[in-house]
């Protein structure tokens, strides 16, 4: 009678310590494995003197860049070519707004020690190609949501970027970036020609699977990156040296 009590105890036991097996094992196998989240951001972040740089904080910078390279000449493409006062001054707010960003992030860059594109995107040369065939009323729609669509997917960056990134200058330059392009949501927006339904479509459409490979990390001496084969000319603009703060509008 004892041996079974104690036989069936000792199958009790058994159960248990499986059990407890069973629950401690995923979270120990979890922590212990590589890939995670935390693996990847310490993998793809470099140290600098003002803190780490993370590959969210690069790919941040590089689309800074690549912002003022088409905006810019579609800034200035607005106040030509735009049929209202609202689009016109929505394409001097653009020219403002961009130039003193392109300073900020080149000084930033500099700083870093970051190689910089010189070309918009092929999609960014898209958008200007299509801003260039239109005309009158069509152009103005076309500006307003065109401008306004890439302005809210770059809004939500900058502010994934400012809750996140541990590096200072990574932190100036989102502050200097949410209030530019705050601004160019609110002038677009005031045009009255926003399609509020389209983005909300946008918004709704799941987004690509994966995040594009981290840009590069600093460069000893970072070249300038040649204009890409077979590109379409893009207008050029003086930019200023960089500067501290934005320049005042009206």
């Amino acid at each position: 009678m004892r041996s079974r009590i104690i036989s069936g105890s000792g199958l009790v036991l058994t159960g248990l310590l499986a059990t407890l097996a069973a629950l401690i094992y995923p979270i120990w196998s979890y922590e212990d494995r590589s890939g995670t989240g935390l693996d990847a951001l310490t993998a793809q972040s470099v140290s600098t003197r003002f803190g780490p740089l993370s590959a969210l904080d690069r790919d941040f910078i590089t689309k800074v860049r690549l912002a003022g390279l088409w905006e810019l000449p579609a800034g200035q493409q607005a106040g030509e070519r735009g049929t209202s006062r609202a689009v016109h001054t929505a394409g001097k707010h653009l020219v403002e707004g961009h130039t003193f960003l392109d300073a900020r992030v080149r000084e930033v860059a500099a700083a870093l020690r970051l190689e910089l594109p010189s070309q918009p995107s092929a999609q960014q040369r898209r958008w200007l190609d299509e801003l260039s065939a239109a005309r009158g009323a069509a152009y103005d729609e076309k500006f307003a949501n065109i401008l306004r669509r890439a302005h809210g997917k770059v809004f939500s960056l900058v502010a994934e970027v400012r809750a996140t990134t541990r590096n200072s200058l990574v932190r100036s330059l989102a502050d200097d970036a949410n209030t530019t392009v705050l601004d160019h949501i609110q002038v677009l927006e005031a045009t009255g020609l926003v399609d509020f339904d389209g983005l909300a479509r946008d918004a709704a459409t799941p987004p690509p699977p994966a995040r594009s490979p981290a840009p590069p990390g600093p460069q000893d001496a970072p070249p300038t990156a040649p204009p890409a084969s077979g590109a379409s000319p893009m207008p050029t603009f003086s930019l200023p040296p960089a500067v501290s703060r934005p320049p005042s509008t009206s």
